[in-house]
C-alpha cells in the first residue's frame, strides 16, 4: 500500500496542497472549520508525515546519536535508557553506534553521524573528551559527554562525582573497622579510574591509615581480571580484609576467586563494588556498592542537548552524585 502524500489529501478535501500543509501545520493563514476537516481527512486516510521531507524544510532531522563504548554494558543500557526517554518525549530519535572504547573510531562514529545530518551528539565515557573543542567549529553540532573519560574539562558535560563516591566506599570500610583496605582498579578506566582510585587515598589520609602500594592491582573493568587481581592480593603474605572495586563488574569477579579460594564474603573478606547494576542485589551476599544514577544521568544529558538545540546557554559541567548502598558483602573485621 503506497503512502498518503498532502497532494492525495488535498484532492479528497477539493484545497490546493498548500492549504492541507498549512492546515498539518496549525497555520492561522486556514479558517478554523477549514483546518479541522483537512486534518479529519488526513486521520480517515492514515496520513503520516515524511521525516525526509519535513528535514528538507526545517534543516532538521529530529535524529539524535548517541556513542557508547559497547552495547553489551549493562550500565550503557541505563543511560541510554534515560536518553530515550526524553528524547522521545520530545519527538526526537535515536541512533546507536560503538566506539569500543577505541578515540578514533569514536572521532570516525561522530563524523559519520555528523554526515547524517543528526541535530545532536552525545558521547558516553569519551575516550576523546576535550579533543571535540577542535571540531565543534567545523560541524557545528552539539555535543555533551556523559562521564568523559580524558583528562581536561569540555564545554558540556554530564559527570559522575568519582572522588567523593570513592572515599564514602573506602570510608564506610574504615568505619567498620577495616585497616587493610586493598583498590582493584581498570587499568584502561582512564579518568574514572584516576579519581576512584583517589577518592580512594583521600579516605585512607583522612583516617591516618598509611597507603600500602602492594593493596593496588588493576585489572580491566571485567570479571576475569576481577579474579586474577582478586588471587594476587590473597597471594599476599597479609591480605587485605577489605576490597574496594573499581566497578561491580570487577567484584563478581573477586567474589568468585574469595570463594575458590574457600574464603567467605563479609566473615573473611569485605567486599564494595561502583555502579550497582541490577545483578549487584542478587549476588551472594547482596553486594555493597556506590549506585551511579545511570537512567537519570543519561536524562540530564539529553535535557542539556535539548538546551543548546534551543539556543540556551547552559552550565559548563553538571555532576551528579553517587549514593553508597550497602546490603551484605561488608562487615567488620574478624
Amino acid at each position: 500500500m503506497s503512502s498518503v502524500s498532502i497532494k492525495d489529501i488535498a484532492r479528497v478535501a477539493k484545497v490546493s496542497h498548500s492549504t492541507v500543509s498549512r492546515a498539518l501545520h496549525n497555520s492561522p493563514l486556514v479558517r478554523r472549520e477549514t483546518a479541522e476537516r483537512i486534518r479529519r481527512i488526513a486521520e480517515e486516510m492514515g496520513y503520516r508525515p515524511s521525516a525526509v521531507a519535513r528535514s528538507l524544510v526545517t534543516r532538521k532531522t529530529k535524529t539524535i546519536g548517541v556513542v557508547v563504548t559497547t552495547i553489551a554494558d549493562p550500565f550503557i543500557a541505563e543511560v541510554v535508557s534515560g536518553i530515550e526517554e526524553v528524547a522521545n518525549d520530545h519527538g526526537y530519535s535515536v541512533f546507536l553506534a560503538n566506539s569500543n572504547a577505541d578515540p578514533d573510531r569514536e572521532i570516525k562514529v561522530v563524523h559519520s553521524f555528523h554526515e547524517r545530518r543528526v541535530d545532536g551528539i552525545l558521547v558516553t565515557a569519551s575516550r576523546v573528551g576535550a579533543l571535540y573543542m577542535d571540531h565543534l567549529s567545523e560541524m557545528k553540532v552539539p555535543i555533551v559527554l556523559i562521564n568523559n573519560q580524558h583528562p581536561g574539562e569540555f564545554v558540556h558535560s554530564v559527570m559522575i562525582d568519582n572522588v567523593t563516591a570513592s572515599r564514602a566506599a573506602t570510608d564506610h570500610l574504615i568505619q567498620l573497622g577495616h585497616r587493610r583496605i586493598a583498590y582493584i582498579g581498570d587499568q584502561f578506566g582512564y579518568q574514572s579510574d584516576t579519581e576512584r582510585f583517589a577518592g580512594y587515598r583521600q579516605a585512607l589520609e583522612r583516617a591516618g591509615l598509611t597507603f600500602q602500594p602492594e593493596l593496588v592491582v588493576h585489572g580491566d573493568g571485567k570479571p576475569e581480571e576481577g579474579m586474577r587481581a582478586m588471587e594476587r592480593l590473597l597471594m599476599l603474605s597479609s591480605p587485605p580484609t577489605a576490597v574496594f572495586c573499581y566497578n561491580d563488574m570487577t567484584a563478581l569477579g573477586a567474589l568468585r576467586m574469595i570463594r575458590m579460594r574457600g574464603l567467605r564474603v563479609p566473615e573473611d573478606i569485605s567486599l564494595v563494588g561502583f555502579d550497582d547494576l541490577f545483578i549487584a542485589s542478587y549476588t551472594e551476599p547482596p553486594l555493597t556498592t556506590i549506585r551511579q544514577p545511570k537512567r537519570q544521568m543519561g536524562r540530564r544529558a539529553m535535557e542539556l542537548l535539548l538546551q543548546l538545540l534551543r539556543g540556551e546557554n547552559s552550565q559548563q559541567t553538571i555532576w551528579m552524585q553517587g549514593e553508597l548502598i550497602i546490603r551484605h558483602s561488608t562487615a567488620p573485621p574478624r
